[in-house]
């Protein structure tokens, strides 16, 4: 029977009604405590590590979880962590990164309602993680939720209320977990008996998302406070000029300034493709943007803090942003 370390991190899982409303109330033993299920399939330790609603997760939380998990590599066969769900794909991508090609699972779960209630999706969703966690053909960072097991780069929360959460954007599920048993897709061979652990982000990342009439000036005030921007932009990706080159020439002071420029697309699916239109070549071509193509946004800054972490050169950052990491570029 294999040994699996349950990471309690809080989120609606772990939630109680508050006169303020849902907040972490249940250690990580008490969430257990409603799934005795699990004795039957694994070995179970349980640590609680934050107590955090998920909105106030942060990057060095991120790092703290991905610590825990260097710290019990060898001691363990798998870990779950438990999460809430508004920032649970930032965190695994993040993790995905941070933890790379790892031969045990690192498996993210949790709920659109409490598992102290009745009718909940809770005991569901941590039951199928250990139950993927404890398959020794799991590896690598996923998502588990509702039945689906999605790579940690490609998950993303769609539905706020909904027990189908979280889809898989622009690649396949990785399984299904169906009646207590688990229908694989395919396999993953590219695994080290020992993952490479890194230990630094930098959270000077920020999400700028392109309207009608945004002015140019808004990169004066990020370039000094800032070490990346990532613009979404319309459709496949373009940059407005409405009559003047001042968007175009204030993104080129932002690289020369040694910034990183990520452009990335609004849309859900199906990525960018900056060479489609006019107002998209002429940005790829008289600057040194980065194309995100395909990428989820999530799996975007949490790359982006990932490189910016050991390297500022642009040449570098570009280099390793292109560089696939766990499915997350497909398109370059």
């Amino acid at each position: 029977m294999r040994k699996i370390l349950m990471i309690a991190t809080g989120g609606t899982i772990a939630s109680k009604s508050t006169e303020h409303g849902l907040a972490p109330q249940l250690s990580a033993e008490e969430i257990l405590s409603c799934v005795p299920q699990l004795a039957e399939i694994c070995q179970v330790d349980s640590l609680q590590l934050l107590d955090l609603d998920s909105t106030n997760m942060r990057p060095e939380h991120w790092l703290k979880i991905a610590e825990t998990i260097e710290k019990n590599y060898e001691m363990y066969e798998g870990f779950v962590v438990t999460h809430g769900t508004d920032t649970l794909s930032y965190t695994a991508a993040a993790l995905s990164y941070l933890i790379q090609r790892s031969i045990k699972p690192v498996v993210l779960t949790g709920s659109q309602k409490s598992i102290y209630i009745e009718d909940t999706d809770a005991r569901r969703n941590l039951f199928d993680a250990f139950l993927y966690a404890s398959d020794a053909r799991s590896h690598g960072v996923s998502v588990v939720f509702d039945g689906k097991v999605i790579t940690g780069t490609r998950a993303r929360k769609m539905y706020t209320k909904s027990m189908n959460a979280f889809s898989s954007v622009d690649y396949p599920e990785l399984s299904k977990i169906l009646d207590g048993k688990i229908l694989r897709y395919f396999y993953e061979p590219e695994m080290q008996p020992r993952p490479s652990f890194y230990r630094a982000l930098n959270e000077r990342v920020f999400v700028l998302k392109l309207i009608p009439g945004l002015q140019s000036e808004i990169f004066e005030y990020l370039e000094p406070r800032y070490d990346a921007v990532i613009l979404e932009g319309f459709g496949v990706g373009g940059v407005p000029s409405y009559g003047s080159e001042d968007f175009l020439n204030a993104i080129g002071r932002f690289c020369e300034a040694g910034k990183t420029l990520v452009l990335t697309t609004q849309v859900p699916h199906e990525g960018s493709d900056l060479g489609v239109y006019q107002v998209g070549a002429r940005v790829k071509e008289n600057s040194e943007v980065i194309e995100a193509y395909n990428m989820t946004l999530e799996a975007t800054v949490a790359k982006l803090m990932w490189i910016l972490g050991f390297t500022s050169d642009p040449r570098r950052v570009r280099e390793m942003f292109y560089t696939p990491v766990a499915h997350d570029l497909l398109l370059v």
